[in-house]
């Protein structure tokens, strides 16, 4: 029972980076329609410039480790959104009423763009930064096996709480929110009625990505590493999470990262490690074949 709780905290916290992840992934599709397979590269953008950020204070003498965070996950953020608004503007709105093959293309294109950007940037070697948040909470001991809820664990499955709450709001109750919906059902009619469809898009595209900068953070912190290849399989993983929750669906993306999360940390825990992708990606394979829509998805409607 210790183990099995332990392995669930663990599944948990790394479902809710998947979670922060596949939520741009289904932003994106729910307003154009199209995955964003850029996206995965743009969280690793994130883990890299938390790091960068982090060696930078180190240099300039700041110490404390509350402050650094907050410079890390602001910085992080602002610079992250900056590739967001770049891949929409280069890779998609020229192609945005060409045939889909074309722009899922083009994301590809960009995805190894980043990918090699960094790699020759920054090195192919992993980027490691020491420990910053160390402790915990023990909440049980049987057998000699303790359970510990670290305050790393609780300060991610925290923010994202908080995150998707916000951001919640943000759909529900903001002017940018209700121009996502409208372009969201009918982008022709909500161009009409005045709304900036354009601007739309690219705030929709650089929320996703100060979104995957946060999820970029948690992972350096996290595991302490950051490397140039690391956007790829956590962006697959995060794309997995957004058809199992249901594609287009705000609570279906974070649903299906707790999910993949969990199934990938039990199966690691109770079956071979060597083969946790193997898992998520069968999880894949089933949800295409069963339920495409997904567990909370809506029927696909062809976009205009």
């Amino acid at each position: 029972m210790a183990y099995f709780l332990q392995q669930t905290i663990n599944g948990l916290t790394l479902g809710a980076i998947y979670g922060l992840i596949a939520i741009g992934y289904t932003m994106v599709y729910g307003i154009i329609g199209m995955i964003n397979f850029a996206h995965g590269d743009i969280y690793m953008i994130g883990a890299f410039i938390s790091v960068i950020v982090f060696l930078v204070l180190g240099a300039a003498g700041v110490t404390y480790v509350p402050a650094a965070i907050l410079v890390m996950l602001l910085a992080s953020m602002c610079l992250t959104a900056l590739y967001g608004w770049a891949v929409e503007r280069i890779a998609y709105r020229p192609l945005r009423r060409s045939p889909r093959l074309a722009p899922l293309i083009s994301a590809i294109g960009m995805s190894i763009l980043l990918q090699n950007s960094v790699q020759l940037l920054q090195g192919a070697r992993d980027k490691a930064i020491p420990p910053l948040i160390q402790g915990g909470i023990v909440l049980m001991e049987q057998d000699g096996f303790t359970v510990t809820l670290s305050w790393l664990q609780i300060l991610i499955i925290g923010m994202t709480v908080a995150l998707m709450a916000g951001f919640s709001w943000v759909i529900a109750a903001t002017p940018l929110g209700r121009a996502q919906r409208a372009c969201e059902q009918d982008r022709v009619m909500a161009s009409l009625l005045g709304i900036d469809v354009d601007r739309t898009i690219s705030w929709t595209f650089m929320i996703g990505a100060a979104l995957a900068a946060v999820a970029g953070l948690m992972v350096t912190l996290y595991w302490g590493v950051a490397d140039f290849f690391m956007g790829f399989l956590a962006g697959v993983k995060a794309f997995t999470a957004a058809v199992l929750g249901g594609v287009g669906s705000l609570p279906g993306a974070m649903l299906g990262g707790m999910l993949i999360g969990l199934i990938e940390a039990l199966y690691s825990g109770y079956f071979s490690v060597e083969y946790k992708d193997v898992s998520v990606f069968a999880v894949l394979i089933l949800v295409l074949i069963f339920r495409p829509t997904g567990l909370l998805g809506r029927p696909e409607v062809e976009k205009v």
